[in-house]
């Protein structure tokens, strides 16, 4: 109780004192490879000696991780302190940038690979090998015995340049095919691939966005979104007639302007009727389509009942496909896709396009788009309603990173209301699927602004909410605050509104449902713990053993190598994003180590010693122990190897 009591105080979580220890006998217990036994290493722990510890005197009882630092009043070491703390917020700020390493100096030809009956494309000139025994001659030792895209698929698209080759490697190195046991590949089963005709129109700007230049051109002239407030009602100007004088001068306006414009030319003269007007406002050149007659109404696009579901937010870096498939294993409903700049998909960047993938098994995703201007976020619309397969669009305002915000995205558009109505406007009416939104409660901490929006939304045509429970400047050093939840949940009804916010247990999502949101959406939680949807379904704590928690990385890396290929840069990128996760799942705490359930997402796990070696290795905030385990399911690392975590806790220290 004592133990416990302490732990509370210090902001840590109370575990059970049979297995709370000091930070450095938790080392030493790790260092030894858990033969903590008499005799072998004088500082090792077992959890008997941990609990005469934690019971044992004043010495022993600070066995807890180091306290958060006061406010001193010494003006130099408060100057010291306020740099410290600057340092911990959100991302590791301390990170030096890097470049993607590439760890196969020495790569295969792909034309080798793909058996092109004409050869490489470019000749003498590649600086790739095309000697199979050469480059077998360098290659690196297989990485285990059996390839799990060949035991999965029937076969192995990579090869002899997979790091499992042995497994279906023939004589004369040829790549072997289980007729038996062929499945569809990775690539049927993944949609929204960006194809090269798209790219390569998309990098010569010679795609035509028609719909979008139609209400961006009812903007400019006042008819659009927030231009009611720059014109009287009766007073709206309609455009030139074609041929006059006027419209000369207002094409040629437009054309300086926008130097890459183009006009649709074509023999037939179509008006456009702007929604809400009796008159043509605006003519355009081009063929008559049923779009320009017939505008689908919002009961007319596509419905999507978002109520009482599970929704798994977009998470950046760590909300990859293979994991999106862990969660939805596990119960997700809804599963949407990593944060996607609108500039970068309108300019063709294949490593912006692979954001947008979406699996089979994901039978209710979106994608989410991140813009601060009407025309890009209206094109990127109307480019994605086109070419890819998605239910739903997210407008993420509420991205609180500093490169997002200072120009203007994420929680700035809660602050630029006419631009952020102009975006859901425009974005409405391009896309034939329901158009949502994530918010913040607002940007300064003790200055809400989602109770002043959400009304607007509802106007805007906004499909669903979703709202997460702190402001910009309070990222996660708060608790979020779902009484506020409540409040705008009853101001969004109709318009389904779902709470986000410090949800790490059933408990937790039972009292936020109290609240009446119309559903919840899990961030950080299933980062943690991803089997939090199987606990909130069936109303339960899991005290899921170590073994199993080993076989849910497994699964990861499994899905990893087939997302991102079984050779030296698939298995490293795989290896690189495990490494990522596992910077969120040591802060789980087992159930059947805590005195008091259930874990609150902002109490600090304190340093503790687990019911084996592996449950304690997987508590290590250790970069060197979280390879470790990485090497468990993908082997060793490469000699030049390097790892520094995207980003860690600024809730605890």
């Amino acid at each position: 109780a004592a133990a416990a009591a302490m732990a509370a105080a210090r902001g840590a979580a109370a575990g059970e004192a049979a297995y709370v220890t000091t930070k450095e006998k938790f080392h030493a217990f790790l260092a030894a490879g858990g033969n903590a036994e008499e005799g072998e290493e004088e500082d090792a722990a077992t959890p008997e000696e941990c609990a005469d510890a934690a019971n044992g005197g004043a010495e022993e009882a600070s066995g807890e991780p180091e306290l958060k630092r006061r406010k001193l009043d010494d003006d130099a070491q408060a100057e010291d302190t306020q740099q410290d703390k600057k340092g911990m917020k959100g991302q590791n700020k301390s990170r030096p940038h890097m470049k993607p390493h590439s760890y196969d100096d020495r790569r295969l030809c792909p034309s080798l690979l793909q058996g092109r009956e004409n050869g490489c494309f470019f000749g003498e000139k590649c600086k790739f090998i095309h000697d199979v025994t050469d480059y077998m001659s360098t290659k690196p030792a297989d990485l285990g015995e059996q390839c799990y895209l060949y035991d999965t698929f029937g076969r192995c698209a990579y090869g002899i340049t997979c790091r499992f080759a042995g497994a279906h490697t023939g004589p004369d190195f040829k790549n072997l095919v289980n007729k038996e046991s062929e499945t569809p590949t990775t690539s049927e089963t993944v949609r929204n691939y960006l194809h090269k005709d798209l790219q390569r129109r998309l990098r010569k700007r010679q795609v035509t966005f028609t719909r979008s230049e139609t209400y961006l051109r009812s903007i400019r002239t006042g008819n659009g979104a927030g231009g009611q407030s720059r014109n009287r009602p009766g007073s709206e100007r309609a455009a030139p007639e074609p041929g006059s004088e006027r419209a000369a001068k207002v094409e040629g306006q437009k054309q300086e302007a926008n130097p890459n414009h183009s006009t649709v030319t074509a023999p037939m003269l179509q008006q456009v009727w702007l929604k809400g007007s009796k008159t043509p406002l605006i003519k355009t050149v081009g063929p008559l389509t049923d779009a320009d007659v017939i505008k689908l109404r919002p009961c007319e696009k596509k419905q999507v009942d978002f109520r009482d579901k599970l929704y798994l937010a977009p998470l950046t870096t760590c909300g990859n496909l293979p994991f999106r498939r862990l969660c939805k294993r596990f119960g997700a409903d809804i599963t949407c896709g990593e944060m996607a700049m609108c500039t970068n998909l309108l300019q063709g960047q294949a490593s912006e396009w692979a954001l947008l993938k979406r699996h089979h098994t994901e039978d209710l995703f979106g994608v989410q788009l991140e813009g601060c201007f009407p025309d890009t976020m209206t094109r990127c619309a109307e480019l994605l309603s086109e070419n890819i397969d998605v239910d739903f669009v997210d407008i993420n305002s509420g991205c609180p990173i500093d490169l997002v915000y200072r120009k203007g995205g994420g929680c700035g558009l809660m602050t630029r209301t006419n631009k952020f109505e102009q975006i859901i406007r425009g974005m409405n009416s391009v896309l034939d699927v329901p158009l949502t939104v994530k918010i913040r409660t607002g940007v300064q901490q003790n200055c809400n602004l989602a109770h002043k929006l959400i009304p607007e939304m509802k106007k805007w045509g906004v499909s669903l909410i979703t709202l997460h429970g702190r402001s910009r400047e309070q990222r996660y050093t708060k608790m979020a605050d779902w009484d506020y939840i409540s409040t705008c949940s009853r101001l969004a009804s109709p318009v389904p509104l779902f709470g986000n916010g410090d949800i790490l247990s059933y408990e937790d999502a039972m009292k936020a449902r109290e609240t009446g949101v119309s559903g919840i959406m899990v961030a950080r939680g299933a980062l943690i713990k991803p089997w939090l949807f199987t606990e909130i379904k069936e109303g339960r704590h899991w005290d899921i053993s170590s073994g199993e928690r080993l076989d849910v990385l497994r699964d990861f890396t499994h899905y990893g190598l087939e997302h991102w290929g079984s050779d030296t840069q698939g298995v490293e990128k795989t290896r690189n994003f495990l490494l990522e996760w596992l910077s969120f799942t040591c802060r789980y705490i087992p159930v059947g180590l805590l005195e008091r359930v259930p874990q609150k997402i902002n109490e600090r796990p304190p340093y503790y010693l687990g019911r084996d070696y592996l449950e304690t290795l997987m508590a290590s905030q250790h970069v060197d122990d979280w390879i470790k385990i990485s090497e468990m399911l993908l082997g060793s690392v490469p000699k030049n190897f390097n790892f520094l975590p995207k980003h860690k806790a600024s809730a605890y220290k």
